[in-house]
Formats: structure tokens, sequence, C-alpha cells
């Protein structure tokens, strides 16, 4: 058995050798550049680790987990197009590195390439189905939360569902698809499938929190910004549910506001949220859906002593604090 920190420097070692075509320069090297700039290679970990519950040679289906980990980047690429954001891991995005047609054929680039990885890897065509549904909903959830920008009315269990496609959904395949490839009963795939996606439902429900409450010293993004940005977040939907009508009122002028000054929205906004115990809220919905995600990852029917770096990685990913 692997732990998390052995397969992340086995992933991270095989993202520096994939190989690209040379030419043309401009084409490849912004897909370079933004699988080198971090991130916590989660994706393909998990499909290492639900693959390593059935077998140990967790080489074999590298191409599959690299292809999950180019898929996830490319989103990630053209998300931070169409959000307009300047940075991502604390480096210059694409399209302020390069420019926006780059960012486009770059992003286009490393969806055909992840592709390409996956038909490498080990076949399997229950786990290409998989892969394929995964990156469909993906797409699905991104387009729930542009739809969102302009509505007001978004309930909580449509950002629920959002957030369930753009973000949990990959997590829950990445274990989904290693336990096919390694083997494993009907009943366990399901399992697996079902504690990523609410540990993924976790993990973001918690991003949103330390969008607003996180360590601005170590936090990788700047405090406040879905709070400027007018995103519909578990935070604000619960917000406007709580508030008075003077509450309301002041949420609505934050919102509708034209060019606002960044700080002052964020402060006025996030003093709301403390009124309200929106905080707390947050949390304890948090630790309800860690809950639920260990209990799917209990069932599992391998041994204990198995199941123990997956426990560990999820109690380690919900317990960061930036």
């Amino acid at each position: 058995m692997y732990n998390s920190t052995e397969l992340t420097e086995k992933i991270n070692a095989e993202v520096a050798n994939i190989q690209y075509n040379a030419e043309p320069k401009n084409l490849y090297e912004p897909i370079r550049y933004i699988l080198s700039i971090g991130g916590k290679r989660i994706r393909p970990l998990l499909m290492l680790m639900g693959y390593n519950l059935y077998k140990d040679n967790v080489d074999a289906i590298m191409n599959n987990a690299l292809a999950l980990e180019t898929y996830h980047n490319f989103t990630l690429l053209h998300d931070d197009l169409m959000d307009k954001s300047d940075m991502r891991r604390g480096n210059l995005t694409v399209h302020k590195k390069w420019n926006e047609n780059t960012a486009i054929l770059s992003g286009d680039t490393m969806l055909i390439i992840a592709y390409q990885l996956f038909n490498k890897g080990v076949r399997n065509e229950q786990a290409w189905e998989a892969f394929i549904d995964a990156t469909l909903g993906v797409c699905e959830g991104q387009q729930y939360d542009i739809d969102f920008e302009t509505r007001n009315d978004v309930t909580e269990a449509e950002y629920m569902e959002m957030i369930r496609l753009k973000t949990s959904l990959l997590l829950g395949y990445a274990l989904k698809i290693g336990a096919l490839l390694g083997g494993a009963s009907a009943e366990d795939v399901e399992l697996l499938y079902a504690f990523g996606e609410k540990m993924g439902l976790a993990f973001q429900l918690q991003d949103d929190l330390l969008d607003v409450y996180g360590d601005p010293k170590t936090f990788q993004k700047k405090l406040g910004g879905d709070i400027v940005d007018n995103k519909k977040t578990f935070m604000l939907i619960n917000a406007y549910l709580r508030a008075d009508q003077v509450q309301k009122n002041e949420l609505d002028r934050w919102m509708q506001a034209k060019a606002p000054n960044s700080e002052e929205k964020i402060a006025a906004v996030t003093h709301i949220y403390n009124i309200l115990g929106i905080d707390r809220l947050a949390q304890e919905k948090i630790e309800a859906l860690f809950a639920e995600s260990l209990q799917c990852l209990e069932k599992v029917n391998v041994p204990e002593e198995k199941k123990a770096p997956l426990r560990a990685f999820a109690q380690k990913l919900l317990g960061r604090k930036y």
C-alpha cells in the first residue's frame, strides 16, 4: 500500500515527464506552465488510491490518472478566462501571461490530450464511460454556475447540485475509475464514488467558507473574491434565507452596486454573515457531509488497513486552513 505522499510524488514526476509536441511553442508552453505551477493533484491521487485498494501496481494506470489531471487543469484554464481571474496558485493565469486566444486554444488542446492519455491507459469500457460522464458533468456544472450569475433566486438545493457537478463529481469519478480498473465489486465502486462525491461537496463548501474566513497569510486566493463577484454561494444563499428585511436590503444594495469599493463590500457582507452565524452554519454542513463520506468508506469491503490511507487523506483535506 502507498500513502498519499508517495503517490503524489509519483504523479508529480509523471506530470513533469509528459511529452508534448515541440511546436508551435505558444500552443504547448501554456500547457506545461499550468501543469507545473502546483496544485494538490487530488483527482489523480484519488484514482490511484482507489485502484490501490485492490491492486498494487499503480503505475499501470498512471496514464488514466494523468488524463484526469490534464482534464481538470483544462477546466481551470477556461474557468479563469470566464471569471477574468488574474491569478492561479499564486501565479498569473494563462490568459494574463499570454492572451485570451492562447488560453482558449491551449485549453482545447489539453482536452484532446486528456482523452489521448486515457486511451493510452488501461482499457476498460466502464472506466471509459465513467471518464466521459465525469468530463461532461463538469461542463454542465460550469454552465449552471454561469446561469446563476444572473439569477437572484438560486436555492440551496440548486447550488448543491451545481457544485456536485462542477467540483465533487470529478472526485467521485476519480475513485470510481480507480476501483473499476482495480477490479472492485459493483457495490464497492458505488460506495467509493459516494465517498468521493460527498467529500468533494464538503471540500467545496469549505472553500466557500475559507474565501471569507481563511487566513490571508496562507490562503492561496484573495479573500472575499466570491463576495466581490456576487457568487451565489452556500453562504450568500443562506444569508438571504435568514436575514431580516433590513439585512436583505443591505445585501441587495451591495449585490446591485456598480463598481463598489471591494474592501467595503467584503466587510459589509461579512458583517451580516457574522450576525447571522453563516460561518457556523457552513461548518455544520461541512462536518455533516464529511461524516456521510466516511460512512460510505466504512462500508467498502476491503480490510481496514487498506482504507487507512484514504481516510487519512480525507481528514487532511478537510482539515486544511488554507
